[in-house]
């Protein structure tokens, strides 16, 4: 890391942000949280960081945040913000910035996921054609997205969700976090795509399982029919491309196990976490 050794955190108060941002401290570097006003989710960040208020939809508020800044961990909330500031963004970054950490997914890595999707593919393509020193995380998904089923187990003893049997290498957010603070922070991972994932292969129904063996109950399992999973899925806002890839794409699974890799104990030097631990630590949002 430059003698700067400033870092941008993007989209820091969500399910990642606030690892990366305490990742990042621990290494030692001077970490800016770039968040909006009115974001509610601020208490999420740990002592240390510098709070600088900003939008990836408006590409000039980002100055002040990138002044100094040597790497940016970023993170696109592709559900709430199309890709359409994107270009601007990174040349914003790109004039300022050395290293960047890109949290992706895995549907680039299996070439399941098409540039013109505009999602991770296309921030990739972008990066791509900077002179950044660029670091991809294909994550397989988060040990957190469990947490839709938390609903569901607090008021009853079964889950309904599509494809239980699809099985996943899920990660814990945390481990995420560390691969990119460590690309952010150490030598040797410029133009590198990671598959970022967890020690082992679940299924959604093994993960509810694991969840009521965790706080003492027997969970069970019911799928939801397909079509009505993506009617659903579509009625709470996700975009209907989006939906249909995350379905078919869950539909594959239960066929064949997600791929996954050992990089984060070859980044980091720590072995992945498994899902019971990461259930164990949440225990009380499922009673």
């Amino acid at each position: 890391m430059t003698a700067r050794n400033v870092v941008l955190v993007t989209a820091a108060t969500g399910n990642v942000g606030p690892h990366a941002v305490a990742h990042l401290l621990d290494a030692g570097a001077r970490v800016r949280a770039l968040v909006l006003r009115d974001d509610p989710n601020i208490g999420r960040l740990p002592q240390g960081v510098e709070i600088c208020y900003g939008d990836l939809a408006e590409p000039d508020s980002l100055d002040e945040a990138l002044e100094g800044v040597d790497g940016v961990f970023l993170m696109w909330p592709f559900f709430a913000l199309p890709v359409d500031t994107a270009p601007a963004v990174l040349k914003k970054i790109e004039a300022k910035a050395r290293r960047v950490a890109f949290v992706s997914s895995v549907g680039v890595h299996i070439g399941l996921e098409p540039v013109d999707n505009n999602c991770h593919a296309y921030i990739e393509h972008l990066l791509e054609r900077t002179t950044l020193e660029w670091t991809f995380l294909r994550t397989t998904g988060f040990h957190c997205n469990a947490m839709g089923f938390a609903a569901q187990i607090r008021t009853g003893d079964v889950v309904r969700y599509p494809y239980g049997e699809a099985t996943r290498t899920s990660v814990d957010e945390s481990d995420l976090a560390a691969v990119g603070a460590k690309a952010l922070t150490s030598d040797g991972h410029a133009r590198k795509k990671y598959l970022v994932s967890g020690p082992e292969e679940l299924s959604q129904a093994e993960q509810v399982r694991i969840i009521g063996e965790v706080i003492g109950r027997e969970l069970s399992w019911q799928d939801v029919e397909h079509g009505a999973a993506r009617q659903a899925m579509v009625d709470s806002g996700w975009p209907p491309s989006y939906a249909d890839g995350a379905l078919d794409y869950f539909a594959t699974l239960t066929k064949e196990p997600e791929v996954g890799s050992n990089v984060v104990e070859e980044v980091t030097g720590t072995p992945a976490r498994n899902f019971r631990s990461w259930a164990a630590e949440r225990a009380d949002a499922f009673r």
